[in-house]
């Protein structure tokens, strides 16, 4: 349970600039990521929230020189989209940084030099595979094959994505290039590699005492250390990334993945930096006290509990390992897995076209992918807004706004009876349920326990009918069902920011939901509080809607394409 002045780093996997993220990419990790850090605010607790732009590599390398730009043009142009982008989806980051910044450039390469004075860095003359069509070496994700575990058939160089096992190169059956399709040929050539099997031990300790893990994260974790830790590359034959610092790796750059996990703490040291407390970074990375918490995919596990925490162990800097891995299942469009080249998906760019911010907040989150794969298709879409934002949230706190202004002149009536006393137990449980919930980042558990108390709301008016009562009973069920709507903004302002603040201001408040602590959800509205006018906070999604929001996004796409 967060405590008041507990310190905590909130870190969000790093989007790769080759692209907007789309649906699947935001819940299962920037989204998510800032639920948890507005509800660790509202609770005292101290957060730094920070990720970034991953810009390195030969994906980006093969973009840039289709389009006939640098490298550092395209991916900083980018950058700066994405980075707009999230704003507009009200992501509260403290920092969102890059890999191209001059705080991680300067890190990564301070950090390699201490694993490699300690020992774990090899260098090795190797056999990779190399395109001759493409004229290249060819990276681990630029190569896909059959999996030798599970038989996928379009598994990567580095990992596949269905079984979730590391994976070298030379392992893939039926290897073929990913940017022509073409076979490609071994040849010789010299890198450096982190010897994570040294690590084997510590890692497998770390993993059986970390009771916070996910199943996921926990079960795909143990199953890589039975399988045995292999050594991985460190290095690339691409020019586009951060200098490898190894002697006699002049020509080398750091492996995009083993360089980007890294950008966690070098944007956190950038924040502190750019507020002019240079080495406050430590009292979070270095503090055994604090608790880190990574939003990710599925497909990321790996690198998030084998790979940083060996990194973290092998450079002896005393950092904090990851108290848990926040990792989601995958959201699928129509059982599909989303892709931009099939046009199979809904990109976060492209949803803001068509609908408001937060209702893609509120399907998100009703959605999120929590134990298992999710579909995502327009018609549950749909039905979520109509149903339970705007039948029952939005219909529940309308009710009884305009039931304080008819009968008592848009003001907090006194209690004056005890009647409907009973639902503030009914508001406390559901306070209790969903606290809980978000504590344990089951953010979908929580919401549906929210929409529980709009919905008790609801039946609680239909029961006691407080528009047939005398005063003094309608009274007191106007004032506990006001309070439920005061739970209901505090509660939900992590998952909807704006939407919880025009409800805070409907009740009469002037400043910001978010200033206020997530356990005042406890406090009753005060009697005699002024209500301005009530407006209804949202509109259902007719037929016609989704059809035009389709057709716009597909407009959006041909123009993007031509």
């Amino acid at each position: 349970m967060p405590s008041k002045g507990e310190k905590w780093l909130v870190l969000a996997a790093w989007p790769y600039v080759h692209g907007a993220p789309h649906l699947g990419n935001l819940i299962g990790s920037v989204l998510s990521a800032d639920i948890a850090v507005r509800f660790l605010r509202m609770r005292g607790a101290q957060v730094v929230f920070v990720s970034g732009s991953d810009m390195h590599g030969t994906p980006i390398e093969v973009e840039a020189l289709k389009r006939g730009v640098r490298p550092e043009e395209f991916a900083e142009r980018n950058h700066e989209y994405i980075k707009a982008l999230f704003e507009r989806w009200g992501i509260s980051f403290d920092n969102y940084s890059k890999t191209e910044s001059e705080v991680h450039k300067r890190f990564v390469r301070e950090f390699y030099t201490k694993v490699y004075e300690n020992g774990f860095v090899f260098e090795d003359t190797v056999q990779l595979y190399y395109c001759e069509k493409d004229r290249m070496f060819l990276p681990d994700r630029f190569i896909v094959g059959t999996c030798p575990y599970c038989g996928y058939e379009k598994a990567y160089g580095d990992q596949c994505e269905n079984c979730g096992r590391l994976l070298e190169p030379t392992l893939l059956i039926n290897p073929r290039c990913a940017i022509c399709g073409s076979p490609p040929v071994l040849k010789t050539t010299k890198h450096w590699f982190f010897d994570l099997p040294k690590l084997q031990g510590e890692l497998e300790k770390y993993i059986e005492l970390n009771k916070q893990l996910p199943p996921n994260a926990r079960n795909m974790s143990l199953q890589i250390l039975r399988d045995g830790l292999k050594p991985r590359a460190l290095t690339r034959d691409n020019k586009w990334g951060i200098p490898a610092p190894f002697p006699g790796a002049e020509g080398k750059t750091i492996y995009v993945w083993m360089e980007a996990v890294l950008g966690y703490i070098s944007a956190t040291i950038e924040y502190f930096e750019k507020k002019g407390e240079p080495d406050r970074w430590r009292d979070f990375w270095l503090d055994p006290a604090t608790k880190s918490v990574y939003f990710i995919g599925k497909d990321n596990i790996p690198f998030h509990t084998i790979i940083l925490p060996a990194l973290l162990l092998a450079s002896g800097g005393g950092y904090v390992l990851p108290w848990t891995v926040a990792s989601t299942e995958y959201l699928l469009f129509r059982g599909l897995k989303f892709s931009k080249s099939k046009r199979i998906g809904v990109w976060a760019d492209e949803a803001l076209e068509v609908f408001p911010v937060d209702y893609w907040r509120f399907a998100l989150v009703a959605l999120r992918p929590e134990v298992r794969d999710t579909n995502f298709t327009w018609e549950e879409f749909q039905r979520v807004i109509n149903n339970d934002l705007n039948d029952n949230l939005g219909n529940f706190v309308h009710r009884v706004l305009v039931l304080t202004h008819r009968r008592f002149g848009g003001e907090v009536p006194k209690p004056r009876s005890s009647r409907g006393e009973w639902f503030q137990e009914e508001i406390r449980r559901r306070y209790e349920q969903a606290t809980r919930s978000m504590e344990s980042f089951r953010f979908k558990e929580a919401l549906q326990e929210i929409l529980m108390l709009s919905s008790s709301g609801n039946s609680l008016l239909n029961s006691e009918r407080p528009w047939e009562l005398p005063d003094d009973e309608a009274s007191s069920v106007v004032y506990v069902a006001l309070h439920a709507v005061k739970a209901l903004a505090i509660m939900l302002h992590p998952i909807l920011p704006g939407s919880s603040q025009r409800m805070w201001e409907l009740l009469g408040y002037q400043d910001r939901v978010s200033e206020h602590s997530w356990e005042e959800a406890l406090s009753p509205v005060p009697p005699g509080q002024k209500l301005p006018e009530p407006r209804p906070l949202f509109t259902k999604i007719s037929d016609e809607d989704i059809k035009r929001a389709v057709e716009r996004i597909e407009e959006l796409r041909s123009a993007r394409e031509s």
